[in-house]
């Protein structure tokens, strides 16, 4: 049985998928300290959706066992609101499970997916979209990822990174908030 530390809003698909193996699973979102990560000693740690930046102590001491979901093609979008960049930057869509160093989103990629979005989707279900690709990419890879059955590929490329403030240029362009069509901001940007 291993011992997992979910860091991230709850996913009960994931979360589900997880326990379904017999694994003890621990779920948090708020900023943990060093030792409230060390001192557990986790077989794994996963990062679906976490505000946080996990210390370069804490990766150093969970080499290649700490894995994030993003959703996004890296090197492409990294950091904050990728489905929005995606569209802004006119750059690969798409999902990535990647181990976590000490970058934002730097990693070495285990496995990547490129997502088709349609020009009638808004940015509110193309993020559902690759929430919903990154998930399905996760819970079949899984087992292949916990038992390192996966070589890993360094990020090619010096790709892209925003910070959540970089968006506040294109508030304008949200004419519907998160509803807003794709289509309009291919026209608009």
């Amino acid at each position: 049985m291993m011992k997992i530390l979910y860091l991230g809003p709850e996913c009960k698909r994931i979360l589900k998928h997880l326990k379904s193996f017999g694994d003890r699973v621990s779920r948090t979102e708020k900023k943990l300290t060093i030792c409230e990560f060390i001192e557990p000693n986790y077989d794994f740690i996963i990062s679906y959706g976490y505000r946080f930046i996990i210390p370069k102590r804490v990766t150093d001491y969970y080499k290649k066992r700490i894995i994030n979901l993003h959703i996004s093609y890296l090197p492409w979008n990294r950091g904050a609101d990728p489905n929005f960049w995606s569209i802004i930057d006119n750059t690969p869509k798409g999902v990535t499970i990647h181990f976590v160093d000490e970058g934002l989103d730097t990693g070495d990629i285990i496995i990547q997916k490129k997502v088709e979005l349609e020009e009638s989707d808004t940015l509110r279900t193309s993020y559902e979209k690759l929430s919903n690709a990154i998930e399905k990419l996760f819970m079949n890879s899984w087992i292949k990822i916990k038992d390192c059955e996966i070589v890993p590929e360094i990020q090619m490329g010096e790709g892209t990174f925003h910070y959540s403030k970089d968006k506040e240029l294109y508030r304008t362009l949200l004419i519907n908030g998160w509803d807003t069509k794709i289509s309009e901001l291919e026209k608009k940007k």
